[in-house]
């Protein structure tokens, strides 16, 4: 049988900033084909721990693997798409239309000054559609609402069909009906890939069997979607 590594591992993971700790012992492992949330009250460390699997800081303690690989020697980047917290705070004055913000998650792969190729223009196509912003592609940016950007951010962190999604609250500036359409797009995509989302809102975890509660920089739980659910509705676990 051939061996799988983890998409993400960690161990024994702490990061402190100015002696304050932020996140304590962190040990999970996240499988191909995981579909998983991280929920918890704000500021018990989530955004932290994203940015740290992505190399966006360095822990003071503790390992961190993809795909078996040490994080500083992984170099495959365009194997993940990424949507921040603030994505849909981009500055409203920034003078770029939707396709050419979509088409900026080309420099992941092929650097900042190469030219696009043939079939990098019909992955920021297929990406639009996707995304169904294809209609608002001449538009600039600052003109959309902000669960509109949001979504363009999306289409961005599907380019070349990555294998693993990592969405930090990706409904946040969005209404309940754009919302309930973000997810209907996702279900479309997410076969054979390995979803990370972070979210305060109870619909989008429809779309994953796994919940990590982390709670004042510690895990709490991590376990199926309902059994986690469960006791929460039974008072055995607060967030």
């Amino acid at each position: 049988m051939k061996f799988t590594p983890p998409v993400f591992e960690v161990k024994n993971l702490f990061y402190q900033v100015n002696g304050q700790k932020i996140l304590q012992n962190i040990s999970l492992s996240v499988l191909p084909g995981d579909y998983c949330a991280i929920i918890g009250p704000n500021g018990g460390g989530k955004t932290t721990l994203i940015r740290l699997l992505l190399g966006l800081g360095t822990p003071t303690q503790g390992e961190i693997k993809l795909f078996g690989q040490a994080l500083g020697h992984f170099k495959r980047w365009d194997k993940i798409g990424y949507v921040p917290q603030r994505a849909a705070q981009l500055d409203q004055n920034f003078p770029a239309t939707v396709s050419e913000v979509v088409k900026m998650g080309c420099i992941a792969k092929q650097g900042l000054f190469k030219r696009m190729r043939p079939e990098d223009k019909e992955a920021v196509h297929e990406a639009m559609v996707k995304m169904d912003v294809l209609e608002i592609q001449d538009k600039l940016i600052g003109e959309l609402s902000g669960g509109q950007r949001q979504t363009v951010a999306l289409a961005r962190a599907l380019l070349h069909d990555p294998p693993i999604l990592i969405l930090d609250e990706p409904s946040s500036s969005m209404d309940a009906r754009t919302e309930k359409r973000l997810c209907n797009h996702l279900r479309s995509i997410l076969e054979g890939k390995t979803l990370i989302l972070i979210t305060h809102r109870a619909s989008l975890l429809t779309l994953v069997d796994r919940v990590i509660v982390l709670d004042n920089g510690a895990i709490r739980a991590d376990g199926p979607k309902d059994n986690i659910l469960e006791a929460i509705q039974r008072g055995q676990l607060s967030l």
